[in-house]
């Protein structure tokens, strides 16, 4: 490909979110998984609360509440966003800091080809997140 043609991705800026629940989302977002909050804005037009989210090292979460969205499957396997994964710097530690809040965290398992710790929550839509060793 030519260098004009290039798109240049430089990173990734942020994932969009749609919550069943947006007070529980917010909750779970801010307080169990701590990012911090950038900006909160109610959009009277659409009804709908847009959260803005820091996520450490770069990037966001963009967390809206939408009336009467649509659920979508979430199976791990099923098409589409697989997952969400978040680097800790000790997956052990961080299991069992999200169990004591109640979460349900699947046993830590070993990448075979990183040989890196990781495992798998949800968030309350069931939406699969993963915490990944770095």
């Amino acid at each position: 490909m030519s260098g004009a043609r290039r798109l240049n991705i430089q990173g990734l800026h942020h994932v969009a979110l749609i919550s069943s629940d947006y007070e529980v989302s917010k909750r779970f977002y801010t307080e169990v998984l701590g990012l911090s909050v950038i900006a909160e804005t109610f959009r009277a037009a659409r009804d709908s609360w847009k959260l803005d989210l820091a996520v450490p090292g770069g990037g966001q979460i963009e967390l809206f509440s939408f009336p009467g969205a649509p659920p979508r499957p979430s199976r791990p396997e099923a098409q589409g966003l697989r997952h969400l994964a978040f680097v800790v710097p000790d997956v052990d530690a961080a299991k069992t800091a999200l169990e004591a809040q109640g979460v349900v965290v699947e046993p830590v398992r070993t990448d075979a080809l990183t040989d890196r710790k990781f495992t798998f929550f949800q968030d309350p839509d069931g939406l699969p997140l993963e915490l990944y060793e770095g």
